[in-house]
């Protein structure tokens, strides 16, 4: 359709189905773009197997695969491993602080 009116039902069908189609297909992809934390994911993913396969050249496969399996595992429950990583953190600012004294 160059623009101008359709002539009869048919093109005018036709013309609506195109235009359908053309924003289904730009709403998907503007949908894709908004979320976010897919896109977070999925660069977390492509990091994680980078990082994987470091490890795994620098050491043996078994290695490799325990920490993709580690890496998995943090990811699955963030909370605890901050916690545990700002415990560490307290803990060796309190014992700089002793020693300071």
């Amino acid at each position: 359709m160059s623009g101008d009116f359709p002539k009869n039902a048919e093109e005018a069908r036709l013309d609506r189905d195109t235009t359908r189609e053309e924003l289904t297909e730009t709403l998907a992809a503007l949908g894709q773009k908004l979320d976010v934390k897919a896109r977070v994911k999925e660069n977390v993913d492509e990091k994680l197997d980078q990082a994987t396969a470091k490890v795994a050249d620098v050491t043996n496969e078994p290695t490799a695969a325990k920490f993709r399996q580690g890496a998995d595992a943090v990811r699955a429950n963030p909370v605890p491993v901050f916690a545990g990583v700002l415990g560490l953190l307290i803990l060796i600012r309190l014992i700089l602080r002793r020693r300071n004294s």
